[in-house]
């Protein structure tokens, strides 16, 4: 429990009317994409670095827990305060600094929502390509904390592809910048590597520089039905074979397709099992070249239909399944437990068929749909929350598909990071000496263990 000595100190530094502390409004600050809740004693909103800095030193000297936050969107507890303590809301950071079209970059505090970069980028031409599915809301910060991926990683990567540098606070106080303006640079240890996908462990982020890229001249988006989810996946490898790289190369099981249908505006074939939406991007006559190409994979494949979009509309209608999937699940089940699982993609056949063989086992449902180009699937289990029974099969689930992943050569999370969620299983994917170095890490940035306490590391 922060005193109210210490609270009085707060709103010297941030100021009166930028700190809450009265429990209905910190409701708000006290869940995430997760849906579990943990009460933080008070919320902060700081202004500047420094403000930060004066914090994290307080914090320090009276022994008090600070948690970073962004727009609380994250799906692994990254922002909970799970030991009470300061959230450190980033709300009122949210200027975008520069956008500097000769060098391709631009600086944006830590709170600005993705999508408003990307559309600000793009009036001048310019493509910011992270796309995670919470960019309506998630912030960049919180991006660059978790390393968010997102539907365009097949192409053009994950967030730290595009940081080239950070302001940070570190959890003493000081304040540093890593990093550099320029594309080449390997002076001292990757500071800026190391930062990002940290979870707000190791500092808090202040200012981002990001590489911008020119924006493409066009898209072409299309969607491929087929009987066998077999067939399906490996239509994805053959694709990549051919040297077509898409944006983007979404996949949906049938549980998935069942939930959906009825609710989209497009028919989807009699007997399909699974679904393929393809989006390619560029010079158009290469775009289109490359979509007959697809196609024809797909046909060759066994694809039952393959659709092109005429245009944005149609475009739209395609991709309607793959936004209304994660909601439409909870028709099966009113709770989702779900997982980012990654594999290489010449093991998606033998992930596909072990999900169906553990939902079987399991008498739950455990549908499949997500990145299925870079191999990142969100795997969901479907569970009734007031059957004990249903509930207490999830951690055993968790831990079989798990141990699955990594024998495929796999990671437990692709975009969604660790966290609380997955920092018990973290001793399946690492040795014994990778997390005593991870800690030891931790601890040269944190002395006192005050940072986003009780996340990654057990």
């Amino acid at each position: 429990m922060i005193s109210d000595r210490v609270l009085k100190k707060l709103s010297q530094i941030v100021g009166l009317g930028n700190i809450i502390t009265r429990s209905e409004e910190l409701t708000e600050y006290a869940s995430d994409g997760t849906n579990q809740t943990y009460m933080p004693d008070a919320v902060v909103f700081p202004e500047s670095n420094e403000d930060i800095s004066h914090i994290l030193v307080l914090a320090n000297r009276e022994s008090f827990p600070v948690i970073p936050r962004g727009g609380g969107s994250g799906m692994s507890g990254g922002s909970l305060a799970v030991q009470g303590g300061l959230v450190l809301s980033m709300d009122r950071l949210s200027r975008i600094l520069l956008i500097d079209q000769d060098n391709l970059l631009t600086k944006v505090e830590p709170g600005v929502i993705t999508s408003r970069l990307q559309e600000e980028v793009e009036k001048v031409g310019l493509f910011y390509p992270p796309d995670p599915a919470s960019a309506d809301v998630s912030t960049i910060g919180g991006n660059v904390a978790e390393c968010a991926g997102g539907l365009r990683g097949l192409k053009y990567g994950v967030t730290r592809d595009y940081v080239m540098g950070l302001t940070v606070v570190l959890p003493t106080g000081e304040i540093i910048k890593t990093g550099c303006d320029t594309i080449k640079g390997v002076a001292g240890y990757d500071l800026t590597r190391l930062i990002v996908g940290s979870e707000g462990t190791l500092g808090v982020i202040c200012s981002i520089t990001l590489r911008l890229i020119p924006k493409p001249a066009a898209k072409k988006t299309m969607a491929a039905f087929f009987t066998g989810m077999s067939d399906a996946v490996h239509t994805v490898s053959e694709v990549i074979r051919e040297k077509i790289v898409p944006v983007t190369l979404e996949f949906l099981d049938r549980i998935c397709i069942d939930c959906v249908r009825g609710h989209m505006d497009i028919d989807i074939p009699t007997g399909t099992a699974a679904m393929l939406l393809i989006e390619m991007d560029g010079d158009e006559l290469l775009i289109a070249r490359e979509a007959e190409m697809v196609r024809q994979i797909c046909i060759r494949s066994g694809a039952i239909e393959v659709r092109t979009a005429r245009g944005q509309e149609d475009a739209e209608k395609l991709w309607e399944a793959r936004r209304d999937v994660s909601g439409a699940l909870k028709r099966l089940r009113p709770g989702k437990v779900s997982q980012d699982v990654v594999v290489p993609r010449s093991s998606m056949p033998d992930l596909i068929s072990f999900l169906e063989e553990l939902g079987d086992r399991y008498a739950l449902p455990i549908p499949a749909f997500g990145h299925a180009g870079d191999g990142n699937i969100h795997v969901n289990i479907m569970v009734d929350r007031d059957n004990p029974e249903e509930v207490g099969k999830v951690p055993v689930i968790v831990r079989e598909l798990f141990s699955k992943v990594i024998e495929l050569g796999g990671t437990i999370t692709g975009e969604h990071g660790v966290g609380i969620t997955k920092a018990p299983y973290m001793d399946m994917e690492f040795s014994r000496p990778a997390l005593d170095l991870m800690s030891r890490v931790k601890n040269a940035f944190d002395p006192n263990g005050i940072l986003n306490p009780g996340k990654i590391l057990l």
